[in-house]
């Protein structure tokens, strides 16, 4: 498998994770859906993602995590196909992990392959759908 993973630490926070390890999130979340891709991973401040959310979403509030998947058209082929964004706001991970009693690394990985499937069209709007998806993120975790 071939990926390029641009991380981009727009906030500058100090990360409980090394960006080897969310690159090798990445690849597993990737690794049954397609052989080479190319995604950013941003992290950002409470501010930007509340933003974004606020824009693109509609939702006045932070998240922990947002995609935007590539809407490049057909005819266009990449070498390395671009998936889109994955956003994540650290803060919000530092916080959901207390108050979820959950330790902080295992709520990265998560969150991390979450938004990655989102990228690939995973979606938890209708319970079938959000049971596949969930399912999905609990044979990842597990591998």
């Amino acid at each position: 498998m071939m990926i390029h993973l641009d991380i981009q630490n727009a906030c500058e926070t100090t990360l409980p994770v090394s960006d080897h390890v969310l690159t090798q999130w990445v690849e597993q979340t990737l690794v049954s859906h397609c052989q080479r891709a190319e995604l950013t991973l941003r992290l950002v401040h409470a501010e930007e993602i509340r933003t974004l959310n606020k824009t693109y979403r509609k939702q006045d509030k932070t998240t922990n995590v947002l995609a935007f998947p590539s809407n490049l058209p057909e005819e266009i082929h990449l070498e390395y196909p671009f998936l889109g964004d994955v956003i994540v706001c650290p803060t919000v991970l530092e916080a959901e992990s207390i108050r979820l009693k959950t330790p902080l690394i295992a709520h990265w990985a998560h969150i991390v392959i979450h938004g990655v499937l989102h990228l690939l069209g995973y979606d938890h709007i209708q319970d079938h759908d959000a049971d596949k998806m969930q399912t999905l993120e609990i044979h990842i975790l597990q591998t």
